[in-house]
């Protein structure tokens, strides 16, 4: 009995021996990801965007005052010179309130006039002098309001163009301020883009611009920045506009396309694009994991996302630089300064770029 026991125990020892000797050998495979290169984003020198060319005016007209059009000769697409006239309400109402004010005005300043020189020989106290000359002056007001009211009943180009809608007609009644004629000028054009974020967050580097005309291939015209759009639109794009020169021989319209050119500063880069899935959020910031093939290790660091392209790219500012190379694939699996081992990149004998 007792030799079975001694059996049995030494048994256990060498079972335990065996089973534990190769746990402390053994290493933990390092994990595996796939890895990408920073590439720097906006090292060109230039970048293209199609464009329209619109009226550098481009109005509404509207009458100061209300009545019933007279006549309105501006057919559509008429073209007229600054001054021509568009529209005219009846005047009839403001001729007869003109005449009223007017004589009303007369009796008024021959009124003052009097009390004004008797005023000067100290013949009529203080207090009427101040009516009448301050009486005097609310009636010129309202006779040059009504003048102006008069003058108002002609609508009238105010700058060459052409006609590009008529709104209203012949004996109809409008009120003052609603719009009666389209305007749009005839020899002063605008040409305008939309921008993505990333080249509006570059405009710093901007240097020049240039258009080729559909109508002009091959022909670049100088153009010079009106603006830049502070607040994007529906699809997350900035308004640039630009002013195009007169290009003569060349008869220019609204609504013609052109590729507006964008010219860069040399040797500008602040950008960077990178695998959208190299990205990942802490807290209230995102970061990348840097690989350093010497230590094979992963630190963490932050960028600034900008956009996100359509090809799966995410463009973003500081945090990065060209020619690294970060963690894109596993990325939510990993530790500060965790050691890791790199996918090798498919080959025609590894087509999965699988170890």
């Amino acid at each position: 009995m007792k030799k079975l026991v001694i059996l049995t125990l030494s048994a256990c020892m060498l079972g335990f021996s065996a089973c534990r000797t190769p746990q402390k050998e053994r290493k933990e495979k390092p994990l595996t990801v796939k890895v990408d290169t920073v590439r720097a984003y906006g090292s060109e020198l230039s970048v293209s965007f199609p464009g329209k060319i619109k009226a550098a005016e481009d109005v509404s007209l509207a009458f100061r005052v209300s009545g019933t059009l007279l006549r309105v000769p501006a057919d559509a697409g008429r073209r007229v010179k600054k001054g021509d006239l568009l529209a005219e309400i009846d005047p009839r109402d403001y001729r007869i309130q003109l005449a009223a004010t007017e004589a009303e005005y007369k009796q008024v300043e021959a009124e003052a006039g009097r009390i004004i020189e008797l005023y000067g020989k100290k013949s009529v106290p203080e207090n009427d002098y101040d009516k009448a000359v301050y009486g005097l002056q609310q009636i010129a007001a309202k006779y040059e309001a009504h003048k102006n009211a008069l003058e108002d009943t002609r609508l009238t180009a105010p700058f060459d163009g052409y006609v590009q809608k008529k709104l209203y007609d012949k004996d109809e009644t409008v009120s003052a301020g609603m719009p009666v004629v389209s305007l749009i000028s005839a020899n002063r054009f605008e040409v305008e883009i939309h921008i993505p974020a990333s080249d509006y967050l570059r405009q710093h580097q901007f240097r020049s611009y240039t258009a080729v005309l559909e109508i002009m291939p091959g022909r670049a015209l100088p153009l010079q920045l009106i603006d830049i759009a502070r607040k994007a639109n529906a699809n997350q794009l900035y308004t640039m506009r630009f002013r195009l020169a007169d290009v003569p021989g060349i008869n220019l319209a609204a609504g013609m396309t052109a590729e507006v050119t964008i010219h860069y500063l040399p040797g500008e880069n602040s950008l960077y694009r990178l695998p959208v899935s190299a990205a990942f959020e802490k807290g209230e910031h995102t970061y990348v994991w840097v690989y350093n093939p010497d230590t094979r290790r992963v630190n963490a660091r932050q960028v600034v996302p900008q956009e996100l392209l359509k090809d799966g790219s995410l463009i973003v500012s500081g945090g990065a630089v060209a020619g690294e190379v970060l963690v894109s694939a596993g990325v939510h699996s990993l530790e500060e300064g965790m050691e890791v081992e790199v996918l090798p990149p498919a080959s025609e004998t590894n087509i999965g770029g699988v170890l």
